[in-house]
């Protein structure tokens, strides 16, 4: 074993299921990725500290025990379909694409989207799509969503990310107007027109911009 697989092992024990993460097909996917592939070349010794990371362009790679508990929030289950919003370096989507069927995945920055993709098809995630757009339009061509992640913080729930979720599907997205003031939400969506919330966590994310 590797420094860096030494590393992964050890942030999967010590960041994720120590801190309570219990779901062990969202661990099993922690352990597999290399999130050193997902950072910048200088980055990579810090690939699994327990910290988000600079990948470019304002924007970040999320902390790696942020990423599984969004995932085990949302109970993703293997015959999943997901939408990711914030595709980033496409680390988070990686790790779904190991645990649900099939992974969308919008990120704004058509340079970040492509590196994302590339990386997919290199390490042969089959399942997983990363597209640039605007991620609060969704993608209704691709939808209904049985789970939708969104890894940026707006001040209210798009509509359009309302609207393509299943009947029972779940959402997990930061909410807050300030960044001091985000929280986690978890959503679900009980029937064709009414959804219910619940606070998991104050959290922090880059802004979810529109257009």
């Amino acid at each position: 074993m590797n420094h860096l697989s030494l590393l992964r092992q050890r942030m999967v024990e010590r960041q994720l299921a120590a801190r309570g993460v219990r779901d062990r097909r969202v661990l099993e996917a922690m352990q597999i990725v290399p999130r050193e592939e997902f950072v910048p070349p200088e980055l990579r010794a810090f690939a699994y500290d327990d910290a988000p990371l600079p990948i470019g362009l304002n924007q970040t790679i999320s902390q790696p025990w942020m990423v599984a508990s969004m995932i085990e929030a949302a109970d993703v289950q293997p015959g999943d379909r997901v939408l990711e919003v914030g595709a980033g370096s496409g680390y988070a989507a990686a790790v779904l694409g190991l645990v649900a069927h099939e992974v969308w995945s919008i990120e704004r920055h058509p340079t970040l989207a492509e590196q994302a993709q590339a990386r997919m098809h290199h390490f042969e995630y089959h399942n997983v799509h990363v597209v640039a757009g605007d991620g609060t339009r969704g993608l209704p061509e691709h939808a209904p969503f049985d789970v939708i992640v969104v890894s940026a913080a707006g001040a209210e729930i798009p509509k359009a990310l309302l609207e393509q979720m299943t009947i029972g599907g779940r959402m997990v997205i930061p909410l807050g107007r300030h960044p001091q003031d985000q929280v986690l939400v978890l959503v679900r969506r009980v029937d064709a027109e009414n959804w219910e919330q619940s606070k998991l966590a104050k959290v922090h994310f880059v802004p979810l911009v529109a257009g």
